[in-house]
């Protein structure tokens, strides 16, 4: 198995967030974590990487146990990708060259240079590179971010909510982009996401949450009107189209 997550635990203050979460995931899958809100998916990602400590539980990437390793070595084999960031007074092109910081040894080399330059024209980021981050628009440094963790070559990528900033033509872009990205390195991408079905567009497996518990994993066919009952508590018709189904409420 290429990475699992074995009874997470988390509680914050006396208040359980979540409870005996577990689930694993093979390469070069896109994986979409869906519930309604409050019910701990961005808890959930940054459990797994150590942003919060898990009272219990373990997070294991091809065999190596992550909460083993040190905030560096977690840095290469993890990129987090938050719903919300802080912009700073640093260019574009500086921003994503600071996603390499975990293989720096001495100084940036030539390498980390050429990398970041890549994947800015791989993102079309090109034009901005010379710009400074909080001159861009919110799409624009979402972008931004992603691109940060593209060239820290992570073998898991986790994102809360990587569309939210985006227009329409955008999401599906950086969908598309995310999920050629993880089939040709053979990674892992998971994904906090409210839009169902964009989710059900661009995933290959689900984890559906309900009050702080994993309620079912799978694939498309774990999305029935029974199960986004369950889940999201509203009555719905599931139909495929073109063999991906599309949730419409009732």
């Amino acid at each position: 198995m290429f990475f699992e997550v074995n009874g997470i635990n988390f509680s914050y203050k006396s208040k359980h967030v979540l409870d005996n979460v577990s689930f694993s995931l093979e390469a070069d899958e896109v994986v979409s974590i869906l519930g309604p809100n409050g019910v701990g998916k961005t808890t959930l990602i940054k459990c797994i990487d150590k942003v919060l400590k898990p009272d219990s539980g373990s997070v294991f990437v091809e065999e190596a146990n992550l909460h083993d390793m040190s905030k560096k070595d977690i840095a290469k084999n993890v990129g987090y990708v938050a719903q919300r960031t802080e912009t700073s007074r640093t260019t574009v092109f500086d921003s994503v060259l600071l996603g390499r910081k975990p293989h720096f040894e001495w100084n940036v080399t030539q390498k980390d240079i050429r990398l970041a330059g890549r994947v800015l024209h791989l993102l079309g980021l090109d034009g901005l590179a010379l710009k400074y981050v909080d001159e861009i628009s919110g799409g624009e440094y979402q972008l931004v971010q992603i691109a940060r963790v593209l060239v820290q070559q992570p073998k898991v990528i986790l994102l809360d909510e990587p569309t939210s900033s985006l227009d329409l033509s955008n999401q599906h872009m950086i969908m598309h982009l995310i999920r050629n990205i993880v089939k040709k390195n053979h990674m892992v991408a998971i994904m906090v996401i409210h839009d169902l079905n964009l989710a059900f567009r661009h995933s290959d497996k689900f984890i559906l949450m309900k009050q702080g518990m994993v309620y079912a994993v799978g694939g498309h066919e774990i999305i029935t009107p029974e199960n986004i009952k369950e889940v999201y508590n509203i009555d719905s018709y599931v139909e495929n189209v073109r063999g991906i189904p599309v949730v419409i409420p009732i």
